[in-house]
């Protein structure tokens, strides 16, 4: 008895061993692209498994994941994205917003890509349409044309008596150049002087707070980009040290205790990306998926962080909140 009993787990495990190295290769792959490291973009490819979940998707089971970082390299990732492409992965999902969804476009043209970003697809030159992106790229847009224009009438509106407003940028974002026009002619309507400063590294960083502290600026706009997002604690903090009043694009800011933010979620956009990419796991074409918008932006302001810097906010932006953080 114990003989055949043994024989038939040999024979059933080297039958069921073909299987299941089968279902291992037959996984389809989901390639993760991002401008930062494992650890500070963990809650955007969190959002993006949840979106993978909900629809039917998880890691291990019946879908695998390749990760690629560029450590706040830019340059980089072009060749990482060349990389997953080797890989032949089944679709490729551009967590870094603007600038990993420019630098995947070049390296295919078939394999999907899906993004979600805080610019203008079309004006990216991402999707041929909003409606039908006709390519192998399609996502979710949440970036409406003033949104840099209307973060820089929220500060001001906040501090209004400041001589002189600091504009924080990276020059290496896609949306760079727009956002700055977008608040210089702002400035020029409010007769309010500003003071541009970018930042590509850690040490352009402190250096550009170095240079707002010295024409005494008082107060600051964080522009939107991967990389600040992924030192957003260490902005905070020299924001609240150097007493700059500041306004950030999204809430994850003012959550690590940044005084406003003005912004849709990057974690639902990121969701509703990861959702796209089950979709094609599942059979469907990005140039038939639209491009989703969202147009909600979510004013939070954190009262705890006003204290701090000793400033009232007016009543009349506080009534305006979506939220208010205490």
């Amino acid at each position: 008895m114990r003989r055949r009993h043994f024989f038939g787990v040999v024979a059933g495990a080297a039958a069921a061993w073909p299987l299941a190295a089968g279902a291992q290769q037959a996984l389809p792959v989901v390639g993760f692209l991002g401008t930062g490291s494992p650890e500070s973009e963990a809650f955007r490819a969190a959002a993006v498994r949840q979106g993978l979940s909900e629809a039917g998707f998880v890691e291990g089971q019946n879908v695998a994941f390749e990760y690629r970082w560029a450590g706040g390299q830019y340059e980089r990732l072009p060749a990482l994205a060349a990389e997953l492409v080797r890989r032949n992965v089944t679709v490729i999902v551009a967590i870094g917003g603007n600038t990993t969804a420019v630098a995947a476009k070049p390296a295919t043209s078939t394999t999907p890509i899906i993004f979600a970003l805080g610019g203008d697809p079309i004006k990216l030159g991402l999707v041929a349409s909003l409606n039908r992106p006709g390519g192998n790229i399609t996502g979710v847009s949440f970036l409406v044309a003033t949104l840099a224009a209307k973060q820089f009438e929220l500060l001001h509106e906040t501090v209004p008596n400041t001589e002189l407003i600091g504009y924080l940028k990276n020059p290496n974002t896609a949306s760079s150049e727009v956002d700055t026009r977008e608040i210089l002619a702002a400035a020029e309507f409010l007769a309010q002087k500003v003071q541009v400063v970018e930042a590509r590294t850690d040490s352009e960083l402190e250096a550009g707070f170095a240079a707002l502290v010295q024409q005494r600026a008082g107060a600051l706009v964080v522009g939107g980009d991967p990389f600040f997002l992924t030192r957003r604690v260490r902005i905070v903090e020299l924001a609240a040290r150097n007493k700059l009043p500041a306004i950030y694009p999204l809430k994850e800011y003012a959550a690590a205790g940044g005084l406003m933010s003005y912004g849709t979620s990057i974690t639902e956009a990121l969701r509703i990306a990861g959702v796209y990419a089950g979709r094609i796991l599942k059979g469907e074409k990005a140039a038939d998926l639209p491009v989703q918008q969202s147009t909600k932006f979510d004013l939070v302001v954190n009262l705890k962080a006003a204290k701090a810097l000793g400033l009232t906010v007016p009543p009349t932006l506080l009534a305006r909140a979506d939220e208010v953080i205490e």
